[in-house]
């Protein structure tokens, strides 16, 4: 498989494979100093979305989710130029299923925004 690169030079498959083997480090890695995540879900709705700003913010969110007892699995991605979409499902041990759709702007080969909009069972 070859590595499929945004024009913004972000590795896509680093990212797939930081994504699906919980590598936090390698995901941290891929963010901009200045990078935002805006997380919109059923508890931080459109009008009060989470927002985290900054590089060591966006870490110590990964570093939580990737450190849960839980199965990642990247669909339906668009690499495009500058810009990735992707779809995460997402599965904890009791079956709970998540399923986030991710929009991610890139320059210089790195993430600095990044939308998640979630879906969880309820």
């Amino acid at each position: 498989m070859t590595a499929q690169k945004t024009s913004g030079g972000l590795d896509f498959e680093a990212l797939r494979q930081a994504i699906e083997n919980l590598d936090a480090e390698l995901l941290v890695s891929l963010y901009a100093d200045d990078a935002e995540m805006r997380t919109v879900n059923r508890y931080t709705t459109p009008s009060s979305p989470k927002v985290l700003h900054g590089k060591e913010e966006i870490a110590e969110y990964l570093r939580d989710v990737c450190g849960r007892a839980m199965t990642h699995r990247i669909e339906n991605e668009v690499v495009g130029a500058e810009r990735v979409a992707f779809n995460e499902a997402c599965e904890y041990p009791d079956g709970t299923k998540v399923l986030c759709a991710a929009t991610l702007e890139v320059q210089e080969g790195k993430i600095y925004r990044q939308v998640n909009v979630e879906a969880w069972d309820e």
